[in-house]
């Protein structure tokens, strides 16, 4: 029995885990995938028949999904800020959340053209240190990465995208360790408190160096910030992604690092704090 496209997306929505909240868009990129054509032309052509080759990888991708294993992982790329990246389970999966860091430190670049030294300190996929190289001319940027396998990525994410001459990909646990100083230094460290990360789907898939942030999710953002003074310019800034129920704790501990500093935290799409922004003041260092 011959099985068509609008067939088999049908069959297998109904199947999705109710956590998937688009199952037919998910389907739907699997389809994309195993046919190597974009989402638009699997929704334009419905009946076209899936060969019993194309089926039997459908269902092995169909049935890792309903096992929890993220779609992005599946697909092997995912898309950030309007940017097509390649991952891999050597790396956290970008996520619309980190768009509002980007927007934020474009807006700070556009408002400052003579500051271009950034930092993006562990990089990961490398999605923000080649978002705001591919967004901005001239840009200076030094990624790092403790991760020996994520800056190989990363590397392969900004060949890709044409930027690899405008980032230095760095291996380093946070800051590197020479006398280095940056205009801007942003990041999105691991934040998940440790008690809290056992309960959620992402640990066992993710890596775990990307997610743990220790008993209270503030221990590796505690070590940059306490680093961060040393390699920061005089009126430079720093943008670090945290979790929402630690907006309060963050601002008490940039405040007590960054002794004069203008300190906020901006809230996401859904409303939600998500972005610790610490302008420092011209002038001496910090």
């Amino acid at each position: 029995m011959t099985i068509d496209i609008d067939s088999w997306l049908k069959e297998s929505a109904g199947k999705l885990p109710e956590a998937d909240e688009t199952p037919l868009l998910s389907c739907q990129l699997l389809v994309g995938n195993v046919l190597g054509q974009p989402r638009s032309w699997v929704v334009a052509h419905p009946e076209i028949p899936l060969t019993d080759q194309q089926l039997e990888k459908l269902h092995s991708l169909r049935e890792a999904l309903v096992q929890g294993t993220p779609l992005p992982y599946l697909l092997g790329h995912w898309e950030f800020y309007g940017l097509d990246f390649i991952v891999t389970p050597e790396v956290l999966i970008p996520r619309p959340e980190t768009e509002l860091l980007v927007t934020t430190a474009l807006d700070w670049l556009k408002l400052h053209p003579n500051r271009r030294r950034i930092a993006d300190v562990g990089t990961g996929s490398g999605c923000i240190a080649i978002a705001l190289a591919v967004k901005t001319i001239e840009a200076q940027i030094t990624a790092t990465d403790l991760s020996q396998p994520a800056l190989a990525l990363a590397r392969q994410n900004a060949e890709l995208h044409h930027v690899q001459n405008k980032i230095d990909f760095v291996h380093a646990d946070l800051l590197p360790s020479d006398s280095s100083t940056f205009d801007m230094i942003c990041a999105n460290l691991p934040y998940i408190p440790t008690g809290k990360l056992a309960t959620l789907p992402v640990s066992k898939f993710e890596p775990r160096l990307s997610l743990d942030g220790g008993p209270q999710g503030l221990t590796v953002i505690q070590r940059l910030l306490e680093l961060s003074p040393s390699h920061l310019a005089p009126g430079g800034i720093l943008l670090l992604e945290i979790e929402h129920e630690q907006k309060e704790a963050a601002i008490e501990l940039a405040g007590s690092i960054f002794i004069g500093a203008a300190i906020q935290v901006l809230s996401d799409l859904a409303g939600r704090p998500r972005l610790l922004q610490i302008q420092t003041p011209e002038g001496t260092p910090l």
